[in-house]
Order: C-alpha cells, then sequence, then structure tokens
C-alpha cells in the first residue's frame, strides 16, 4: 500500500552473529517503547523492527541495544500498517530465521538455545527447509496488575504450571479461544521434557508467536491495516502453503498488561474481519 517510505537500518547493530542464529521481529511505535526496552535486556540475540518516530534516546540508553538491534523506520500515514512493517523487519532481519513476536511479551525461557542445537533433528530439518514453524506459547496474568511488573513472571515451566495450577495464569487472550487454542494448552501442560508436538487441529483465526525461515514461508499480506485479521492472515498462508507448526513444550512468553485502544481496536476489526473473509477465500483458491 502507498505512500509508505522503508528507510532500512536507521539504526544498525554493531555485533556480528551466525547464520543460523534467530532475529526477533518486532513492531514499535512511540507508547510502546518502554516494554521494547524490556525485550532487549532480556533477548541478547538479533532484533529487527520497524518504528514510526526518532528512537535516538532509547537506541543510545538502553543496555544492549545499539549492539544487537537494527531499527528500520517506516514513515506511513497509516496508523497501524502492521503486516507492511513485519515484512520489513523479515526482509532486512540478518539471520538465515526469524521470530515473529509482540513488542509487549516477556521472553521467560531460552529457546533461542535449544533451536539451534536441535537444527540437525527431523523438526530441525524441516525449519531449515522452511517448512515448519515453530511455537513459543503464549501466557497472560489473570489480574492485569499482576502482569505489569516482567520480573515477577515465571522464568521456567515448573514455576509457570504452578501459577496455572493456581488460576494465577492462563492462555494468551482466553476470551478469544481461535487466536491461540491450535496449540493445545492441555498437551503443553503435561508433555515430558524436550517434547516438540506438532499441531493437528489448525483453524483459520490461529495467531501465535512463531520463529520459521526468512526465505521461502509466504509474506504478510499487506492489505491489512489496524488491529483484526493481521497475523492470522498471515500465518494461515503459510500453513496453506504447506509449512506444518510444532510446539515447543518447554518454552514460552508472558504478556505484559497494558490499556488496550479500545475504539480503534472495534472499529478496525470490524472492517478488518471483512477483508479477511475475502482473504480466506481468495488464498485457499490460489
Amino acid at each position: 500500500m502507498q505512500p509508505c517510505k522503508i528507510i532500512p537500518y536507521y539504526y544498525r547493530g554493531s555485533a556480528a552473529f551466525e547464520k543460523d542464529d534467530i532475529t526477533i521481529t518486532t513492531l514499535v511505535t512511540v507508547n510502546r517503547f518502554k516494554v521494547f526496552a524490556e525485550l532487549v535486556k532480556r533477548y541478547k540475540g538479533r532484533a529487527s523492527h520497524a518504528v514510526l518516530d526518532a528512537l535516538h534516546d532509547l537506541y543510545t540508553s538502553t543496555p544492549g541495544m545499539s549492539t544487537f538491534v537494527d531499527v528500520h523506520l517506516v514513515l506511513s500515514p497509516f496508523d497501524r500498517q502492521i503486516n507492511t512493517w513485519r515484512n520489513a523487519a523479515r526482509l532486512f532481519a540478518r539471520t538465515d530465521f526469524v521470530m515473529m513476536l509482540d513488542v509487549d511479551f516477556a521472553i521467560c525461557t531460552d529457546f533461542r538455545s535449544h533451536i539451534r542445537a536441535s537444527l540437525d533433528g527431523e523438526v530441525g530439518h524441516l525449519l531449515r527447509n522452511g517448512r515448519a514453524a515453530l511455537v513459543v506459547p503464549a501466557f497472560e496474568l489473570i489480574k492485569q496488575q499482576d502482569g505489569a511488573d516482567q520480573n515477577m513472571f515465571p522464568s521456567d515451566k515448573k514455576a509457570l504450571l504452578e501459577l496455572v495450577k493456581a488460576k494465577k495464569i492462563d492462555m494468551f487472550h482466553r476470551s478469544w479461544a481461535p487466536g491461540h487454542n491450535s496449540s493445545d494448552y492441555p498437551r503443553f501442560y503435561t508433555a515430558p521434557p524436550g517434547e516438540v508436538y506438532e499441531i493437528k487441529h489448525y483453524q483459520s483465526a490461529y495467531e501465535p508467536y512463531v520463529i520459521f525461515r526468512k526465505e521461502g514461508p509466504p509474506w504478510c499480506d499487506e492489505r491489512f491495516v489496524g488491529y483484526g485479521g493481521n497475523k492470522a492472515a498471515c500465518l494461515y498462508e503459510m500453513y496453506l502453503s504447506g509449512m506444518s507448526f510444532f510446539v515447543l513444550a518447554d518454552h514460552f512468553l508472558v504478556h505484559q498488561s497494558h490499556a488496550y485502544e479500545e475504539a480503534a481496536r472495534g472499529l478496525e476489526r470490524k472492517s478488518n474481519r471483512k477483508i479477511y473473509q475475502e482473504f480466506r477465500e481468495e488464498v485457499c483458491l490460489r
């Protein structure tokens, strides 16, 4: 969609990485700078993202950012041209693998090392060939105030399961089950250490956080502007292209609570719901 101007590597991280590493691709608007700084502190791998405003103060003041982070500036009249931003971040990633992640999620476990150590296995072979996406299940604290401080989040699966049992944490957006329940949370809870299981019941509204090969899988459809349907569309086209989705049963993410722009979300979701219906028919036929 036009007009849109993209300035790649507005800032460029100084660190060198191996090609089989994983770049987190995320989207940052000015109101999410604080949680982005937390993401950078927790993830010492490469990150690549699209932003709408100057990042100089954040970039120079946050430990590790000038080392690990590439910033690509997107100038557009659209407030939330989200899939265009995702494509820009993925296009300019400097590693073979990328993760599609929202900026307000805390990385609680070291899935990066686990994946890199298992690239020669069966699932790793599919990932290398662009035929698989790896899902890191997402959670949120039931009480919004409990999700404000990332330092209080569980750091291993044992601690997570204790919170699940105490009914203090649950799957992300549990009120909208189609978004994440294809990950099969009951199986995740009981999976033995090291298990990676394939998703058997994919549905078109599914929108997990995934790791996949940068080159090969379909790109995100850029007709979606605003909240609703955009990430589901990205992943649904990947699924229809023949990719398999596998859940990493030892790993998870936790959402940091924040207020939503409810008025904008309602209007944009209504519009994108119609667009997504047309998109699904089109992509199935194609």
